[in-house]
């Protein structure tokens, strides 16, 4: 976002006026109304190159931000459904999986997340560390999608990534392990980030436009 200085802004309010132009501050509906799905589920994150307790964070402030992004909607916690899917043939929830969850909790569409940690070892920076309070600088990626119950057919889909410095991590067998005491202090500003962006379609936004 381009910043103004305090002289640049005061002449664009001078020219407004000057022109008498009145601006009008309007909601823009959200991208993806989420409404008229009723009860909708949500699995825990799989997550890639890492363990602990990283995609369980992940998952809660994710349904926490959709929540708050859109008020009255339902959202049923499904836990982790890895032996659903192991039985369904599925190596990430796709089209049977919805289905099933559909059938079994009544929720008319899935969201699935996915995490993918870039483990610092490819640098060189952290190799042989194993302290349990190790800060390290990772790269995650976050890839959500909705599915739906009836069909299994993806309604909406959205990733992002940040790298950032964060703490409470080891180095277990070769992984990440992510299992801070506290994961908000320890990687919450990560997890926000990439939450935030992914979901920036469930948010109602603002625009500006003159008044006729």
């Amino acid at each position: 976002m381009r910043k103004f200085s305090g002289i640049a802004l005061g002449l664009i309010v001078i020219t407004g006026l000057a022109c008498g132009k009145h601006y009008v501050i309007t909601t823009v509906p959200a991208r993806m109304d989420l409404h008229p799905y009723g009860k909708i589920g949500i699995v825990t994150f799989t997550v890639e190159n890492a363990k602990g307790n990283l995609h369980q964070f992940a998952t809660e402030r994710f349904a926490e931000n959709v929540l708050e992004a859109q008020p009255g909607i339902e959202i049923l916690e499904l836990g982790n459904i890895d032996t659903m899917m192991q039985r369904l043939g599925e190596r990430e929830p796709g089209i049977a999986t919805a289905q099933e969850l559909g059938k079994q909790h009544g929720v008319t569409a899935v969201f699935a997340g996915h995490l993918k940690i870039t483990n610092p070892q490819a640098t060189g920076g952290i190799a042989g560390l194993v302290t349990p309070h190790l800060e390290a600088t990772v790269r995650t990626d976050l890839t959500v999608k909705l599915l739906s119950a009836s069909s299994g057919g993806t309604v909406w889909r959205s990733s992002a990534w940040a790298t950032q410095k964060v703490g409470g991590v080891s180095i277990v067998g070769g992984q990440l392990n992510f299992g801070a005491r506290d994961p908000k202090a320890a990687y919450g500003p990560m997890v926000n980030t990439i939450v935030n962006i992914v979901t920036q379609d469930m948010w109602p936004t603002t625009q500006r436009t003159v008044a006729r």
